[in-house]
């Protein structure tokens, strides 16, 4: 299963990079492969594990945050790995970039 997610807390001001820092260790700590992007995270794994941890996010950022909206797309193919860096690859082929 492929996610990606934002979790957004509102109430704490403009700067959002600590709070994003925070969530993203609990990512790290999980040992699913991930990839940081500038407005969302993607991660890759057991559908159980990956939901565990957005989770484990949404309520951390909760724990710092008056209010908090998670966002979440999932992408859930039957028996697919390595489409966190296929699917980019593939396109990358396509366009003559690799």
């Amino acid at each position: 299963m492929l996610a990606s997610f934002s979790v957004v807390p509102f109430g704490v001001g403009e700067e959002l990079k600590e709070y994003v820092a925070d969530v993203i260790r609990i990512i790290d700590a999980s040992g699913l492969e991930y990839r940081l992007g500038a407005m969302e995270t993607t991660v890759e794994g057991d559908p159980a594990e990956v939901w565990n941890v957005i989770r484990k996010c949404h309520e951390r950022m909760r724990e710092l945050s008056p209010r908090v909206l998670t966002h979440v797309a999932i992408d859930d193919r039957m028996a697919a790995k390595g489409r966190l860096t296929g699917k980019v690859e593939d396109v990358k082929m396509i366009l003559g970039k690799v």
